[in-house]
């Protein structure tokens, strides 16, 4: 499901500048059409920590089998033990939960919440 992602408001500027958003460079082709290489988007780290992850919301996540790389991902469902099936937009071109299985919520770095523009 592709979603639109909002251009980065003064408010979401605002957090970002008090430390409350932080900033990430899309590297991949995985979630394009709506990400493209080398857009900026802004996730929210706190997003989480009182609400649950819904399904289809965008995350950047640590790599499950390569601890150093975060990649962004749309949650596309939730298992009964709690833990995230991901999947890219680009089916074709991402690695993602069908290579490395689901992920736990300590994995999520945070909520994507726009393009930084």
């Amino acid at each position: 499901m592709l979603n639109e992602l909002p251009n980065t408001s003064y408010r979401e500027f605002f957090l970002w500048i008090i430390r409350k958003r932080k900033r990430f460079q899309v590297t991949g082709i995985s979630m394009q059409p709506l990400l493209q290489p080398g857009e900026e988007i802004l996730i929210n780290p706190d997003a989480y920590k009182k609400t649950l992850p819904q399904i289809n919301d965008l995350v950047v996540v640590t790599h499950p089998d390569k601890k150093g790389l975060e990649i962004v991902k749309r949650i596309s469902s939730i298992a009964e033990d709690g833990t995230f099936f991901l999947l890219g937009d680009n089916l074709a071109h991402s690695t993602d939960s069908r290579s490395f299985g689901t992920i736990h919520r300590e994995d999520i770095i945070g909520k994507v919440t726009s393009i930084f523009s």
